[in-house]
């Protein structure tokens, strides 16, 4: 699903024009990222958890060259699924599920 999908169907399942649903997920997306900018973590009961995973430097290798590249620690961010999505999806039909979208 695309953010458009996702406020197509927010738009009909609230009743809501398309630039207010359009707003609001907008809105709630741009919450998420800035809770996790500031480091922090966020929940959304049912759905999982998003927070900050930090990774070490290291030293690496140019696969082509074989010469060393020095990597600068980082922030990636970790998605941890909620019991209810995780049972949710585990109780789908394989018959059913489309597994083109990978």
């Amino acid at each position: 699903m695309t953010k458009s999908e996702l406020i197509a169907q927010l738009a009909e399942r609230a009743y809501m024009p398309r630039r207010r649903a359009e707003e609001a997920v907008t809105n709630v997306l741009d919450a998420i990222a800035e809770a996790l900018a500031d480091g922090g973590r966020v929940e959304v009961r049912g759905l999982g958890s998003f927070s900050l995973k930090e990774h070490r430097a290291y030293v690496g290798r140019n696969p082509k060259s074989g010469e060393e590249v020095h990597v600068a620690p980082k922030n990636s961010i970790h998605f941890k699924v909620g019991k209810e999505l995780r049972e949710a999806v585990r109780d789908l039909d394989p018959e059913n599920v489309d597994s083109s979208a990978d």
